[in-house]
């Protein structure tokens, strides 16, 4: 995909045009962006030279700009991910995804939710860049297969299997999804517990095999090691129970198309706390608390 010679009469009315359509697709360029990187800030760095590709490309020789847009954007994000993945290896402690507001667009551009939720972001993340693209585009979007193939540059039985490859590692490991008012409820008696110390009252809604991901990013204070099976999670969450809860203020909001919890101390949101749950226990703990990361997140999200 070259861009166009220099002083190529695009010309201002043209330009004008151009962001007419952009600004048209952008909502579904970013939810496919966000979807692949895991990043609200790493998409919008994305689109940005998504804009500047657009504007000085040739676009009287693009017939469906669309269709175009969306294969610069997922191409840009495959090599964007090939190099985060080495970033990541560095990264310390557990890297999570950053979450976004989706009460103005809970679907992020998508015709549906998929691969929005912090649990399949976190599953996507074992795939290939490629298998990721395809899943993303078909899962969420609902792309044809012809499209994908296009995009991914490969041909469409391959594609197609792409697809279905991913989709079963997906399914494999997500566990199954509950109601968003059952989330609700085990969330708020995790932090009822959780603030309390209740050890007991911990372990009776914790999973066997609960993890508990703590992202600091190295700027705050947090876990650097994932802390596995429920009666470790809950000893540890009382070992911190008196000092981290102190001046803690808990609001309900939906991030990532799911409850979470926003801790906020001071007026400022400092922690966003989500749940993942299997059956009726809680089989993932995720504290998001890189500063770097929550700041989208207000406390009306």
């Amino acid at each position: 995909m070259e861009a166009e010679p220099a002083g190529h009469p695009n010309g201002s009315e043209g330009l004008d045009d151009a962001l007419e359509v952009f600004a048209r697709v952008r909502p579904r360029l970013f939810g496919i962006a966000y979807r692949m990187l895991g990043s609200s800030t790493e998409a919008e760095d994305l689109l940005q030279d998504v804009w500047l590709r657009w504007q000085s490309y040739d676009r009287s020789t693009v017939a469906e700009p669309a269709a175009f847009l969306a294969t610069t954007t997922t191409r840009l994000a495959i090599n964007v991910l090939q190099s985060a993945r080495v970033r990541r290896e560095t990264y310390v402690g557990p890297w999570l995804p950053e979450p976004v507001d989706t009460a103005a667009d809970p679907y992020l551009g998508a015709e549906r939710g998929e691969a929005l939720s912090f649990a399949v972001l976190l599953l996507l993340e074992r795939l290939s860049p490629t298998e990721r693209a395809a899943y993303v585009l078909r899962e969420a979007f609902d792309y044809p297969y012809p499209l994908i193939a296009d995009i991914v540059q490969l041909s469409e039985p391959a594609a197609r299997q792409l697809v279905s490859r991913a989709r079963k590692r997906v399914r494999a490991e997500r566990r199954t999804t509950v109601s968003d008012a059952e989330q609700r409820r085990l969330l708020d008696a995790f932090v009822a517990a959780a603030r309390a110390g209740d050890l007991a009252g911990l372990e009776k809604i914790l999973a066997a095999d609960v993890v508990s991901y703590s992202d600091g990013g190295g700027a705050v204070r947090a876990s650097k090691f994932p802390v596995v099976g429920a009666e470790r999670v809950a000893k540890y969450l009382r070992a911190f129970a008196s000092h981290f809860w102190t001046g803690v203020e808990v609001e309900a909001a939906t991030v990532n198309g799911q409850p979470v919890a926003l801790l906020t101390r001071d007026g400022e949101v400092f922690t966003v706390l989500s749940v993942g749950v299997a059956g009726d226990r809680i089989d993932q703990v995720l504290w998001m608390m890189n500063p770097a990361k929550i700041g989208g997140v207000s406390r009306t999200a």
